[in-house]
């Protein structure tokens, strides 16, 4: 039967573009076909308030797996949240990190915990008025022991030790209770400047020296090593090909939403706002990286 003359183009063309990609591949390791004609970045948006890392984590393993995306891109804008979500979202991006590029680009607040899960990234971008730093550790505990007596209202308490039910907002802390606390909190902040060092390649001594948790603009952040580039979300975007070896326009693969695009956006706006609220009325329990601190902190 004699073969169409479009065809047999067409597949000879074909075996000169897989013959090609093979040679290249083969001449340079590590070189991914899809590098030759664009590639796939995905993006992981970080929005609001941190309180759980699961979803985070089983996205990042998930393209972390998958070998068509051959980058990632984390878009944070957020004050952090708790400590140990933000903890456990650092892990998984410096795994991740350890097979394919990674890089965070932070929006207008990018601070504490917000910081803290980017400072393992390969590299990051800020723009130069973005909000960062305040490495530190806060636990907020309300005191309402007087509003409780001039309600009438009076908590019993049974506990098997002296530290035990520390925080209870139905009485004051006592002297052993702050200590506890205190140490508690001085010992995750250790965790936090040492991660810092450790994913930003600095001395810990130097990280210790700006961890005041006091913020930074994203100019300033680089001057003292806590970016590499200023520049927004495109320049995150071109970074992240660069890194991966990608030739020509990007496709950038977002997190799928599902329902509607405004119902999604509402509903998610709507829950970032009571969960703020929550934690600005020292609500949210255990121990924070956020910024700003709850003004019943004081």
């Amino acid at each position: 039967m004699r073969k169409h003359p479009l065809a047999v183009a067409i597949g000879v063309c074909a075996l000169i573009v897989a013959l090609f990609g093979g040679a290249l591949v083969l001449i340079k390791p590590g070189l991914r076909p899809q590098a030759l004609f664009g590639g796939k970045i995905a993006v992981v948006p970080v929005n609001g308030l941190i309180e759980s890392s699961a979803v985070f984590n089983e996205t990042l393993i998930r393209l972390r797996r998958d070998d068509s995306i051959q980058a990632i891109i984390i878009r944070v804008d957020s004050g952090g949240g708790g400590a140990a979500a933000s903890q456990e979202m650092y892990m998984e991006v410096a795994r991740t990190a350890k097979v394919k590029p990674v890089v965070g680009s932070m929006g207008g607040v990018a601070a504490s915990g917000g910081y803290y899960l980017l400072a393992a990234c390969t590299k990051i971008v800020a723009a130069p008025a973005t909000v960062t730093g305040s490495i530190g550790v806060i636990a907020t505990i309300p005191d309402l022991h007087q509003l409780l007596e001039k309600l009438g209202v009076k908590v019993q308490i049974l506990r098997s030790g002296s530290l035990k039910g520390a925080g209870i907002p139905s009485r004051p802390l006592s002297d052993a209770e702050r200590a506890n606390l205190q140490e508690l909190i001085d010992q995750t902040y250790q965790q936090f400047v040492s991660d810092v060092a450790k994913g930003r390649h600095m001395k810990y001594e130097q990280v210790k020296a700006l961890a005041n948790g006091g913020v930074f603009t994203g100019a300033k952040a680089k001057q003292l090593g806590l970016v590499d580039e200023l520049g927004n979300f495109q320049d995150a975007v071109k970074l992240a090909a660069r890194l991966a070896h990608i030739k020509g326009e990007p496709t950038l693969v977002w997190p799928e939403k599902k329902g509607g695009f405004w119902s999604g956006l509402l509903r998610e706006q709507a829950s970032l706002f009571i969960k703020d609220l929550a934690a600005q009325l020292g609500a949210m329990p255990g121990l924070a990286f956020r910024w700003p601190a709850s003004p019943l902190s004081q």
